[in-house]
């Protein structure tokens, strides 16, 4: 009796895990070269099944793989295969089917591995980022996106470890601000935390709730100084550039003056009053000590994301005024607009 044919999927899942790093490595060269030759296929292209047999091979690979550094290369390597995909929707699936390979496999990881599993987010979320942005941030790529992520992390919490999800939080404004900060608008960046301010709004999970509190506003809030210092930075450029022309008119001097007002006005907005600056009548600011129990702030990131602070606390206000949030979503998300 002649044998089954093996699915390719499950020879090269096999080899993925299998003890001997030789093996593992070659198994791994192979899978690349297997994704870009089938993804380039109009029919017969991988389905859900297809990439779960490979994410359940992909698991075992790095689950084997001892030595941090090792490990880190490896999970480049693993995201990295993003890339490999030939078209955006094969993607996406490799991502979708990399949460729920997760879901499934997350509690079973023991404490000694847990680390490079968390880089593996990391990096798999920075490949996904990665992959929009080489789309240009297109809308619909991104509401693609968005729905993926909310469908098996935010909708639904059957399932759904809540060390995984803390972590995801955790990595996904620093992900983001990595790979977008320096081309994503105000709008953009709303809408990709829009399905955190409708889970605040809908979630009967109260430590989901407090969770995204945590790690996406209050992580926002905290950003904001750096956020305003960017603009001086652009304010004070365009001002070099005028200067160097040797003649800046006393209209220009005036909307200079009245820009440096702005930002220190929204400095003052945006860290409610609290930023050390206030205004007298005639609107000139004035500065103030600092509260002497406050440490002053020395962490300088790289990469921040701009924001329109008012449209994030009227997009909360406008969920949290809604008859179906719970008094607690409602009391948390109020507590955030007042930030």
């Amino acid at each position: 009796m002649a044998l089954a044919k093996r699915d390719p999927e499950i020879f090269l899942a096999q080899r993925l895990a299998s003890n001997e790093t030789s093996i593992r490595i070659r198994a791994l060269k192979t899978l690349r070269k297997y994704i870009s030759l089938r993804s380039q296929k109009i029919e017969g292209g991988f389905t859900s099944d297809d990439l779960l047999k490979i994410w359940k091979g992909l698991f075992y690979c790095l689950w084997m793989q001892d030595k941090p550094l090792l490990q880190e290369e490896l999970s480049d390597q693993i995201s990295g295969l993003m890339n490999s995909f030939c078209t955006t929707e094969s993607q996406l699936l490799y991502f979708e089917t990399f949460l729920q390979t997760l879901k499934r496999e997350w509690n079973g990881i023991d404490r000694l591995r847990m680390d490079k599993f968390f880089q593996l987010v990391r990096f798999v979320f920075r490949q996904a980022f990665g992959m929009l942005k080489r789309k240009e941030w297109e809308t619909s790529m991104v509401n693609n996106f968005l729905k993926v992520f909310t469908t098996h992390l935010l909708q639904s919490r059957e399932g759904i470890p809540n060390g995984l999800v803390l972590h995801i939080l955790d990595v996904y404004m620093t992900e983001l601000a990595h790979i977008g900060s320096a081309e994503l608008t105000a709008d953009q960046n709303l809408t990709f935390i829009d399905p955190f301010c409708n889970t605040m709004a809908k979630s009967k999970d109260r430590r989901l709730v407090t969770s995204i509190s945590k790690h996406i506003f209050s992580s926002i809030v905290d950003q904001a100084s750096f956020a305003i210092e960017d603009l001086r930075k652009e304010l004070c450029e365009g001002r070099g550039a005028d200067s160097d022309s040797g003649q800046a008119s006393e209209d220009e001097e005036e909307t200079v003056e009245q820009d440096e007002l702005k930002i220190n006005w929204r400095a003052n907005v945006v860290n409610g009053g609290s930023s050390g600056i206030k205004f007298n009548q005639d609107e000139i600011p004035i500065m103030e000590d600092a509260r002497p129990d406050e440490e002053p702030n020395n962490e300088d990131p790289e990469h921040v994301l701009q924001f329109d602070y008012g449209a994030i606390a009227d997009r909360l206000f406008e969920l949290g005024s809604r008859k179906n949030a719970t008094n607690f979503n409602r009391t948390r998300m109020y507590s955030m607009v007042k930030m």
